[in-house]
């Protein structure tokens, strides 16, 4: 045993991730920031707990002022900040601003023992950073007269998605090579590994997939080839299947948001 293991040097950091439950209280609920925050953790390589949060749970009207209780999951909810998740705990001190949480991961889990996932392009970033936007105002419409209208913005913005997947980077094009890079061959958005960029667009890509479909009966169309395939590599990837909610638990979460296209 080395002197840096004795003296707790390489342990790693006590770290308990609190996701919101899903309908039966228990099971991964949909959040995609819950998700985000989940994937990055798994990437990372670091152990860590993840408790998922009923929301419906009378136990959360607790006020934080509230005398320490010491029974059951009761105590959870004591620490619970602002009454939302996600929000996680690192060595007991409770992080709750995602972006920041992002940030503080990167820097406190860093190479040598933990993997970098900032992207290395800036441009990976911002890639897709619109579609979510797009997708909430076409499924919160109820005028039929604009559904087509939204529609066709989110479909624009897909298709700007789509041509940066179908874009070289520039580590993919060959400068002593003669033929133009035609296409990109990436499985992801920052190259074949996924990157925070990842992290925080693929559990939304994931839902505007599985509600659009569910409720506008509008599916990402065959022509748009690299979303299409980005997403079949995010689902190849323990990373986000395993930190995925449910199809079904996606579709309750929207049922009320996804209004009806009234006459």
């Amino acid at each position: 045993m080395t002197d840096s293991t004795a003296n707790g040097e390489d342990k790693d950091p006590d770290i308990e991730l609190f996701v919101k439950a899903g309908s039966d209280g228990e099971s991964i609920g949909n959040c995609p920031f819950s998700q985000r925050l989940f994937m990055i953790l798994w990437l990372k390589g670091v152990v860590f707990n993840v408790t998922t949060v009923d929301l419906k749970s009378p136990v959360c009207q607790i006020s934080l002022h509230a005398p320490p209780l010491r029974s059951g999951n009761q105590q959870i909810y004591i620490i619970w900040p602002q009454g939302r998740t996600p929000f996680l705990t690192f060595n007991g001190e409770v992080k709750t601003d995602i972006n920041k949480i992002e940030e503080f991961l990167e820097e406190m889990l860093a190479p040598p023992k933990y993997p970098k996932l900032a992207a290395k392009h800036r441009e990976s970033n911002t890639a897709g950073n619109d579609i979510f936007a797009k997708f909430s105002a076409y499924i919160k419409n109820t005028k039929p007269e604009s559904n087509a209208g939204l529609e066709k913005n989110l479909a624009k913005a897909l298709k700007k998605l789509d041509a940066y997947l179908s874009t070289p980077l520039p580590e993919e094009i060959d400068a002593d090579s003669m033929e133009e890079e035609k296409s990109s061959a990436r499985k992801f958005l920052d190259g074949n590994d996924l990157t925070l960029a990842d992290c925080n667009l693929l559990p939304k890509l994931h839902i505007v997939k599985i509600v659009a479909k569910k409720y506008r009966k509008y599916e990402i169309p065959a022509d748009m080839a690299a979303v299409l395939r980005y997403l079949q590599n995010a689902y190849a990837r323990d990373e986000f299947t395993n930190t995925c909610a449910a199809d079904k638990e996606i579709e309750l979460a929207y049922l009320d948001v996804a209004k009806r296209l009234c006459k």
